[in-house]
């Protein structure tokens, strides 16, 4: 299961120049404020500030389309495209905060192939830290969570998959370090080549050797 923002594609300059403009409109000091937007949805992301007079629907939806006319800058992960389109189609998902329209403009613009399987934010009652998104995502791709590979690159969404009992590999390749967790790291998908052994599980060639080297 992949998260999509910042572990398949960037999409940071984008997402950061409409919250930045969204965080002056509201009088909120954005070098604070932008950190915390990553991961998340924006319903959590909004609620928890407690501004007043604010509809929180419709902040919601013009921050939605905001984002979805910004697409300048988007661009696939280093070796995203390759790896994805290597991988039986019926074993992967996408598990993202984004809303179902703003993911598909995304993949669209980065050039990625769109899964068969996609779980959004608005499929789940509890956007990321919980483990909602990904309990659904293997729930749709007919495995257990403890069988399933999840890979993410923010903090949430890392203790999202942690929550849901799944393994996790952190995509570093925008961010300078792997933020401190337990988990193997890899800057990209350049070095990863996706097999299926002889039991039909899926593996990924070079990882064992990707960690042991510190990656």
């Amino acid at each position: 299961m992949f998260d999509m923002d910042g572990t398949i594609l960037s999409s940071i300059a984008s997402t950061e120049r409409v919250w930045t403009a969204w965080a002056i409109k509201h009088g909120l000091d954005v070098e604070t404020f932008l950190p915390t937007i990553h991961g998340v949805r924006a319903y959590e992301t909004i609620s928890r500030l407690n501004l007043p007079d604010i509809d929180l629907m419709t902040e919601i939806e013009e921050l939605t389309q905001a984002e979805f006319d910004d697409i300048e800058g988007i661009e696939s992960i280093h070796g995203a495209v390759t790896f994805l389109n290597a991988l039986p189609p019926e074993r992967w998902a996408i598990v993202t905060s984004a809303p179902r329209r703003l993911a598909m403009r995304r993949l669209e613009a980065a050039g990625l192939p769109i899964p068969q399987i996609m779980v959004t934010g608005e499929d789940v009652a509890n956007g990321k830290p919980a483990p909602d998104c990904f309990l659904l995502g293997a729930q749709r791709l007919g495995h257990k969570p403890q069988d399933c590979l999840v890979f993410e690159d923010a903090p949430a969404g890392i203790r999202a998959a942690e929550a849901a009992g799944a393994q996790v590999l952190v995509i570093t390749a925008t961010h300078n370090h792997a933020g401190g967790t337990p988990h193997p790291s890899v800057p990209g998908y350049g070095a990863l080549t996706p097999r299926l052994d002889s039991a039909s599980r899926l593996t990924l060639a070079r990882l064992a050797a990707l960690q042991d080297a510190g990656a």
